[in-house]
């Protein structure tokens, strides 16, 4: 099994039910979108959304594939940065429960938080305030921190900052690491678009978008969007929604259908996508397992409100899991 470390936001999730989407237009959020507010907005939106339902988890896209990954008992790391705070130290201490060795530099900026927006029809709307994540630099990224990891996997938001998404590549490089990336948001796709294909042309191997961002990025549908990626990296993974995924290496195409389910929240549906396919290829999986394992934890996250797994369904999962392999 190829162990896997993560460079991603380290965020705080505030899951949040609202009744209808007239809050998203109020605070000009494009629904279905992850949207960076600054601080007074990111407490506008808390204080608006105070009289509903919500949760809160330790988040962040990067964080939540890494989290699930462990949970499926991979060697797993975490880089990020967090505040001298409470809300730091909740992140730090969920991550390390499931096993995550946790790489976290303090700053003085509080922990960074997301108020996950969820509409009626399940879409989820992200208002985030970054905080402390943001401060995490190039500088801060040592050779040392790779050297016991063969999987690089890096979430799409982390190029507002290119150079330290450059060096986190370069160091993967010189490590033999395999490199993943995730697109992220189809707006952040859109607003760094030139970044994205500088850092994808020339360093990863493998790359994670849905519908949208494959769109933002390439101006295509899925299936010629399928194309063009795979044609830049070594695998193009696109997820479909209901329709499930399409996945290219070279010639060879997969297309995995989704869990039949019934959707709650479709926050982190792609995170824990990506860490049941991660899974299966450090694993030396066929692409077609690899895309089942992918559909199996995104299925299960989707049925419930939240980015993450509770503890007790992981059990059970394990052994679909045991059950995926043997097959």
């Amino acid at each position: 099994m190829k162990s896997i470390l993560g460079i991603g936001n380290a965020l705080v999730d505030i899951m949040t039910l609202i009744n209808d989407d007239q809050i998203l237009e109020r605070f000009s959020l494009p629904k279905g979108s992850m949207t960076l507010v600054n601080s007074d907005k990111s407490k506008l939106v808390k204080n608006d959304t105070s009289g509903f339902r919500n949760t809160f988890a330790s988040g962040g896209s990067a964080a939540n594939t890494i989290h699930g990954l462990a949970m499926l008992e991979t060697k797993s790391g975490f880089i990020g940065s967090v505040g001298k705070d409470e809300t730091g130290d909740f992140f730090e201490n969920d991550m390390k429960k499931s096993g995550v060795n946790t790489i976290l530099f303090r700053r003085e900026s509080p922990t960074g938080t997301a108020v996950a927006l969820i509409s009626p029809d399940s879409e989820r709307t992200f208002a985030t305030h970054l905080g402390a994540a943001v401060e995490l630099g190039a500088d801060d990224l040592k050779p040392e921190y790779f050297k016991p990891y063969k999987i690089l996997y890096m979430e799409g938001y982390l190029i507002i900052d290119r150079s330290l998404v450059e060096k986190a590549c370069r160091i993967a490089r010189d490590n033999n690491m395999e490199i993943a990336l995730d697109l992220a948001s189809y707006n952040v796709v859109n607003e760094k678009l030139s970044d994205f294909k500088y850092i994808i042309s020339n360093y990863v191997d493998i790359l994670f978008a849905n519908e949208e961002e494959a769109r933002s990025y390439t101006g295509l549908g899925p299936v010629e969007a399928l194309d063009k990626l795979a044609d830049q990296v070594s695998i193009a993974i696109i997820k479909t929604g209901k329709e499930g995924s399409l996945i290219k290496r070279g010639e060879e195409l997969v297309k995995v259908g989704a869990l039949p389910v019934l959707c709650k929240d479709t926050t982190g549906a792609g995170d824990l996508y990506a860490s049941g396919f991660l899974y299966g290829y450090s694993n030396d999986l066929p692409l077609e397992k690899c895309g089942v394992l992918g559909t199996l934890l995104a299925g299960n996250v989707i049925k419930m409100i939240g980015a993450r797994i509770p503890d007790n369904k992981w059990p059970a999962l394990r052994k679909s899991v045991s059950k995926i392999f043997a097959e």
